[in-house]
């Protein structure tokens, strides 16, 4: 889909951005070897001692002392007439300003080492003196200055025969090239670089050049080769034992896993990384290193970890005074909140970083701060701001001759016109993008350029053009081993063959972008890291959907509905069930498993798959939904497809499905978590919303559903109709589903099959009620609303602390309440129960899902007799996803008696929540809620459901009669319709 083609393009721009803003982890040639002049008499020596004494502190990331040492060397050097001595010294502050980002203060004490250097003739500490010039203008952004200086270097050291300081100009140059995204001449002067320091047995300098050439192979994209040279260093740098280049070693390994998206490896990488920088007491690398894990845990999507890695990144270089490190964590900190959807906060933080690099004049931090301000601005709507950021770091990119700012920046103006449905606008600035890349020989940037251009034809229905675009795009993605940009190419390309009509080479297309996009999932990566990846991939999947239904491939297209959902929960539950590794990736289901599954659950599956088309909207291309496809799969085996329009919703009543959902939600009277007062109730708009919903969901199928209350109807839903109350939808006669249906959910078929299993595994034994573990109103936690707020403590809720022991009454059992209801407590006697019920709050997380969470008791150290264990510690009453998904459970059964706990991170594995990681944790039926329910009605509900129970109904039956019950008590859908059984009926 186009529009999501245009947010590829942007996204790749924005990475682009971020990454430029991790040169500071690449390992750099700063400095040559320190002359120490001989001792002469007691003044002398002392010198000589400071001298030492600061390039030991240096070391350590003591800039502060060293500058200290170093100044009260240089006042005796002074004092002695030691020329040769001030030289040195002053070649040491000028190093150690430009570790601090205090770039014109590097350059005023380099140039006056140099002008010692020359008055004394001594040509080696004048090709030295030149060489750091060259680094300090590098880091300042003029890279063409920063080459002359490092050529002029470079002569004078082949001059005197100086091989290792030719061999370090060489790799300065390299730097610098690679700096102005000219890869081919960085790998070029690194390689000469390299046969120096081969040829003069000098492993320091190969392992330098070595890293050299992995950063250009590492800008380029081509990540394997990036890694082959990072690893070569590594062995070299252990092999010589020097710290401080194994771990800029591991923090490029770490980089570059992280661009293939091999984050587990990224992070051990940076952890390593992290380790030396702490033994050897490197407190710059330190912060480095933190920054980058960071950077992990953002593309992660756990963006609290992300901000307290930058938190602490930016606490060490405000502490060691490293301006440009601060620049770069409150950089990392704008884009944690920037993929967090807080565009004010990000940019508050990249304001900050820009004010920093303008007081140390860091042009090149400036350029990226600006650049990033135009993103932010971007996601904000403000076009016009956008533009202007853009066009300021565009402007200093010019000025400093960073031609692969530069090009990025054309590019993320080009995006931004491109949102404005401005294509030839676009198409200009995306034109100039693509030139710039081509020149410097940036084969990423260059695939990225001819990307954007397909996109821009392709909105424009010149198709023949974008497929040309596009098949560039794919050339270079093969060339380069870049695997995600394959994807991208292969998606865009097969969106481009299909509006073209050419349907037979569409599906092949897709299919391959598929594999491509499968083979990236299947690393050794956590079940959140595929979720992650996933997300980035869906559209392909929804794209071969319509390219199979225009095709009348009604099954086939089944297929890649289903392989387009619930793949790393289906993986996860396959992997738990068998105890065995090489069944971790279970194939998806074809039509005949598929079928297998609704004979086998004795019901009636409903398949729903929202599709999105490209329109013209207010005069510019956008993306709306534009049909629902619904599958319907009887007992039998019989398949049958129908679709449902959904361009009138937005068309006529200027809304869309998932804006649908979310008001017909509110006029049943749910309060959300950022909804403290809904709307007052209406009794006639409530059902006339209600009736919509039915209208488009079960309206098309409605005579394919079984006659018989009893049968079960299992619902498959996609993205904003996990939120929708099925058993509340009302018939045009004002029936509600429930009255007809006994209905539960599953993410997905092959996950419904998988909880089946997961019962038969318990040993399909009847529900053992004596055996259950019931927690009501503990003594409520403190929690974080928003990062960066202020803890509140929970509100007390007696009203479940009666439904617990109403529960606990009928079955003669001892509910855990208030302070019995400690976290250690229920987490050690979870595996021991078979029906586990919770009535507390229950907390959503619909950013990362794995922190959605139930309120238990924290410890209290005050209140025990024992001194806490440290697991005990880490017990704050908040029981997460994230540690429910790492438990072995028994459990038949899991009771969310809570508000929004079948809520979380929607995604196309599912929501990503509480009832995800119970049934992960091995129970095959979960009861969840989908709003904040009333605590009344919630009560007599559950005692009803437990009352079934006992006599001996099935989950989803007893279920549906506690709700029918319920209803004739408490009218209002909010008060009986928010709980649905997900999983297993029996």
């Amino acid at each position: 889909m186009r529009s999501c083609k245009i947010g590829l393009g942007v996204l790749v721009c924005l990475l682009a951005v971020v990454s430029t803003s991790l040169g500071s982890s690449l390992s750099m040639v700063f400095t040559e070897s320190r002359v120490l002049a001989q001792t002469v008499d007691a003044r002398k020596a002392e010198a000589d001692r400071l001298l030492e004494l600061g390039n030991q502190q240096f070391q350590t990331s003591q800039f502060t002392a060293a500058l200290q040492s170093w100044q009260q060397a240089l006042q005796i050097y002074r004092e002695i007439n030691d020329r040769k001595g001030e030289g040195n010294t002053l070649g040491n502050l000028g190093i150690a300003y430009l570790s601090l980002g205090d770039y014109p203060k590097a350059i005023d004490y380099q140039q006056q080492r140099l002008a010692i250097a020359r008055e004394i003739k001594d040509r080696l500490g004048e090709g030295q003196s030149l060489g750091n010039l060259g680094v300090a203008y590098l880091s300042l952004g003029d890279y063409s200055k920063a080459i002359d200086y490092h050529q002029q270097s470079l002569a004078i050291k082949r001059e005197i025969k100086d091989r290792r300081g030719e061999g370090n100009s060489l790799g300065n140059i390299g730097f610098a090239y690679y700096s102005l995204g000219d890869y081919s001449k960085a790998i070029d002067y690194h390689q000469q670089s390299l046969a120096i320091f081969r040829e003069i047995q000098d492993p320091n300098g190969e392992d330098k050049a070595l890293g050299g050439l992995a950063n250009a192979y590492y800008f380029l994209g081509d990540y394997p080769k990036a890694i082959n040279y990072h690893q070569q260093s590594l062995a070299i740098a252990r092999e010589i034992q020097d710290r401080q280049s194994e771990g800029q070693s591991l923090g490029g390994l770490g980089l570059a896993y992280y661009s293939l998206g091999d984050y587990p490896k990224a992070i051990d990488y940076h952890q390593q990384s992290l380790a030396i920088a702490r033994e050897i007491q490197d407190r710059q690398s330190e912060g480095i290193s933190l920054g980058n894990l960071g950077i992990v845990y953002r593309a992660l999507g756990d963006y609290s970890k992300a901000i307290e890695y930058q938190q602490q990144s930016l606490l060490i270089a405000r502490k060691i005074k490293y301006r440009q490190g601060e620049g770069v964590a409150l950089r990392g900190l704008g884009n944690a909140y920037y993929f967090l959807g807080d565009y004010p906060k990000a940019i508050d933080y990249h304001q900050q970083s820009l004010a920093i690099a303008r007081d140390i004049k860091d042009r090149l931090g400036e350029s990226i701060a600006l650049g990033n301000l135009g993103i932010a601005y971007l996601s904000l709507g403000d076009y016009p701001k956008a533009i202007d950021y853009h066009q300021q770091r565009l402007a200093i990119a010019q000025e400093i001759k960073d031609r692969f700012g530069e090009s990025q920046s054309l590019g993320n103006i080009g995006n931004t016109y491109s949102l404005l449905g401005d294509y030839p606008k676009a198409i200009d600035h995306y034109k100039q993008s693509l030139a710039i890349a081509q020149e410097i020989k940036d084969r990423l940037g260059e695939s990225q350029s001819l990307g954007n251009l397909g996109n821009a034809y392709d909105a424009l229905g010149d198709y023949s053009k974008a497929i040309d675009y596009y098949q560039q795009t794919l050339a270079i993605a093969r060339e380069i081993k870049d695997l995600r940009g394959e994807g991208i190419s292969l998606n865009n390309l097969g969106y481009a063959y299909y509006k073209q009509g050419k349907l037979a080479l569409a599906e092949n297309t897709l299919i391959q972008g598929i594999k491509v996009y499968e083979s990236l999932r299947g690393r050794d990566l956590k079940d959140n890291e595929k979720v992650s990846i996933f997300e980035t991939q869906r559209n392909t999947y929804n794209t071969l959907q319509k390219v199979l239904i225009a095709q009348n491939k009604i099954d086939a297209a089944l297929e890649i509905s289903e392989r387009g959902r619930g793949r790393a929960f289906a993986e996860l539950l396959t992997f738990r069930l068998s105890n065995n590794s090489k069944e971790q990736f279970p194939t998806p289901p074809n039509i005949t498993e598929i079928k297998q599954t609704a004979k086998f659950q004795n019901a009636t599956l409903i398949q729903y798959s929202i599709i999105y088309d490209d329109f013209k909207i207010a005069g510019k291309e956008e993306t709306e939904e534009s049909a629902l496809y619904i599958w319907v799969i009887k007992p039998t085996g019989e398949v049958i497809f129908r679709k449902a329009d959904l361009k009138p919703l937005w068309q006529k009543e200027k809304t869309n499905l998932a804006q649908l959902v979310q008001i017909s939600r509110q006029s049943i009277g749910v309060r959300g978590a950022k909804m403290e007062n809904p709307p007052p109730l209406n009794p006639e708009t409530q059902k006339k919303r209600l009736q919509k919903l039915h209208e488009i969901l079960i309206s098309p199928i409605a005579d394919l559903l079984p006659t018989k209350e009893t049968d079960k109807v299992v619902f498959i839903p996609q993205s904003s109709l996990f939120l929708v109350p099925f058993p509340a939808l009302q018939d045009e006669n004002g029936k509600y589903l429930i009255d007809k249906h006994t209905i539960l959910t599953s993410p997905s078929i092959q996950v419904l099959d998988l909880t089946k299993k997961q019962y038969q595994k318990l040993g399909n034994q009847p529900l053992q009620t004596n055996n259950m573990l019931i927690v009501g109103n503990p003594i409520m936690p403190k929690i974080t609303i928003k990062i960066g707020d202020k803890q509140q403590k929970l509100s007390p809720l007696p009203e479940a602390e009666k439904e617990a022991k109403a529960i606990a009454n009928l079955f003669k059992i001892q509910p855990l309440i208030g302070k019995q209801a400690t976290e250690s407590t229920v987490v050690q006697r979870l595996p021991k129960a078979q029906i586990i019920h919770f009535a507390t709050h229950g907390l959503f997380d619909d950013i990362r899902g794995l922190d959605s969470s139930i309120a238990l008791t924290p410890e209290n150290p005050n209140s025990l007799s024992s001194p806490l264990s440290k697991e005990e510690q880490k017990r704050d009453g908040l029981l997460t996803a994230e540690e429910i998904f790492g438990l072995k459970l028994k459990a038949n059964l899991v009771v969310l008696s809570a508000c929004d706990t079948g809520r979380g991170r929607i995604t196309g594995d599912g929501v990503i929540g509480l009832s995800r990681s119970f049934i992960s944790a091995g129970v095959p039926s979960v009861i969840v809620s989908l709003w904040s329910v009333d605590d009344g009605s919630t009560a007599f509900l559950m005692t009803e459901f437990y009352q079934n129970l006992q006599q001996k109904m099935d989950k989803a039956t007893a279920l549906r009669k506690a709700m029918l019950d319920t209803k004739k008590k408490y009218s209002n859908p909010s008060q009986w319709a928010a709980f649905t059984l997900i999983g297993e009926s029996q």
